[in-house]
């Protein structure tokens, strides 16, 4: 394939619903150049993110590859890069982060950095599910103490997600005892599968009480929160003990979120944000050693909720749109 000009993918070219534009042909394929491989893809990853850039990210190219991770075998490399990786099976993280070929391709040319030693006691499908749910999941637990974290009360916010699944998990690993909020039983049964002590019905249940109720009314010592347009009213109201932290990594509102000051202040409350995209170097290789030391020593339980072909793509996308339990993966 890497000496071809093309490979098979599937892309969209203006922003919309799946099955309004997405489209499965052949597209250009480069060979790899410099510090660069070229990765024969058995899975590609699919997050919200990618339905949300598909959705309303304006275009900056010509055509979109989306998905950011994904995990195959490399079959070519180019100069500077070791012929031994040749062969070596690897996960990939931001395959999509500001340039158009993603994943969702039967092959993908990306830096060496980005195509990490898959461990040989995790599969391709769990290898799909690094890139974003697994380095959310590490770095988030990592701001909010890793160790430190024996004995704190945690909320995880959306604990049945994929990040927040493997979240609950390492809390639970580090000894602190997560509750977390989920939307549904059978959710609520997925993350105590993964160590929630409690969960909380975020929709019809009162959140800061049942936080308070948890912590002997101080409020849970940590946040690790996907949605901070909600999360920050419970902050303000109880929910978060004094000098705790709230480790956010998303929110379902992208514009002003206003913030009642006076509570953050007299509670001395910590708030850390970041972009999974966007880790700084050191943070990022901090967290692939990390990751991949949990999947050596089979820590983490990964959970994949539905699988499709790429002639499926828009079945996959609409599956992640449903709120579909576990991560969805599609098999190249």
């Amino acid at each position: 394939m890497t000496t071809s000009l093309s490979t098979r993918a599937a892309w969209y070219e203006k922003n919309g619903e799946a099955r309004d534009v997405m489209v499965v042909g052949s597209l250009p394929l480069k060979a790899p150049g410099r510090g660069e491989v070229c990765v024969r893809l058995a899975t590609s990853g699919v997050n919200p993110s990618d339905v949300k850039s598909r959705r309303a990210r304006p275009l900056t190219d010509p055509w979109v590859v989306p998905h950011s991770d994904g995990a195959g075998t490399i079959e070519a490399v180019g100069e500077g890069v070791s012929k031994q990786r040749v062969g070596e099976r690897v996960w990939i993280w931001n395959a999509q982060w500001q340039r158009p070929h993603g994943t969702a391709s039967e092959a993908i040319v990306v830096p060496e950095a980005q195509a990490v030693k898959l461990p040989d006691n995790t599969d391709f499908a769990a290898g799909a599910c690094m890139g974003i749910p697994g380095l959310t999941a590490v770095q988030a637990v990592h701001l909010a103490g890793d160790e430190n974290l024996r004995g704190k009360k945690v909320l995880v916010t959306g604990a049945s997600s994929a990040v927040g699944h493997y979240v609950t998990q390492l809390v639970t690993q580090y000894g602190g005892q997560v509750i977390g909020t989920v939307g549904s039983e059978v959710k609520a049964a997925h993350a105590k599968s993964a160590g929630a002590v409690e969960t909380i019905f975020y929709k019809t249940e009162p959140v800061v009480e049942r936080l308070k109720a948890f912590s002997q009314g101080r409020g849970v010592d940590v946040i690790i929160d996907m949605d901070f347009a909600t999360a920050s009213q419970w902050v303000t109201t109880g929910g978060l003990a004094p000098h705790g932290e709230l480790i956010g990594y998303g929110s379902n509102v992208v514009g002003d979120i206003p913030l009642t000051f006076r509570p953050l202040l007299f509670n001395s409350i910590g708030l850390k944000f970041f972009l999974v995209y966007d880790l700084l170097p050191a943070d990022r290789t901090w967290c692939v050693n990390r990751l991949n030391e949990l999947l050596v020593r089979g820590q983490l339980q990964h959970t994949i909720g539905a699988r499709f072909t790429l002639d499926q793509i828009v079945k996959a996308h609409e599956a992640v749109e449903a709120g579909q339990l576990g991560n969805v993966v599609i098999d190249l």
